[in-house]
């Protein structure tokens, strides 16, 4: 698994698929087949797609329309209409096919049918007033995620990718203190 799921909602993890936004940015999908896998990876996409030049670039845009919208969000300022079309005309579009067995669900569908699956999950995370919606707090991390903790006090975007090297650094700093200050007696 290459990518993380830590968003809380399909539309965030798809902005998560750039990291480091403003500093060194690291796009984890160059190419239609980092696409096809990311969908594959989502569980709440279908198992299958297949991403042609023309999907693959609407993704790119969805990507980058979503992560507009959510900044306009979290800033608390209008959103930005060419974001709100591109946003509104992806989720027009048809959606995944749901099955019950007992295996449980199966979504199927085209990847214009997930992209519709993932901009509709967005529009209900941004229109719904009491989400919190909050950028990871570790330096360097831009991925922004869904605080469903009590009291919201979740500070990091998943304890794996960043509250562990956070606390590991916190750990070390008060360690290294702790060392100078014995050798200054």
């Amino acid at each position: 698994m290459r990518f993380a799921f830590v968003s809380g909602n399909p539309a965030l993890d798809l902005v998560g698929t750039v990291g480091s936004r403003r500093d060194k940015p690291v796009d984890l999908l160059a190419a239609p087949a980092d696409l096809e896998q990311w969908v594959l990876e989502c569980d709440e996409l279908p198992d299958q797609v297949t991403a042609d030049a023309a999907t693959f670039t609407s993704a790119l845009r969805l990507r980058e329309a979503i992560y507009q919208l959510a900044l306009d969000r979290m800033l608390e300022r209008r959103f930005t209409s060419a974001s709100l079309d591109i946003v509104n005309d992806a989720a027009a579009g048809p959606l995944p096919t749901v099955t019950l067995s007992d295996a449980g669900l199966r979504l199927s569908g085209d990847l214009r049918s997930a992209l519709a699956h993932v901009a509709r999950s967005g529009i209900a995370m941004l229109a719904d007033r009491h989400a919190c919606l909050k950028e990871c707090g570790r330096p360097g991390c831009t991925r922004l995620y869904l605080d469903r903790s009590r009291g919201t006090r979740r500070t990091w975007c998943g304890m794996d990718a960043c509250g562990n090297r956070v606390k590991a650094a916190a750990y070390r700093a008060r360690r290294q203190a702790a060392e100078q200050g014995r050798e200054l007696r």
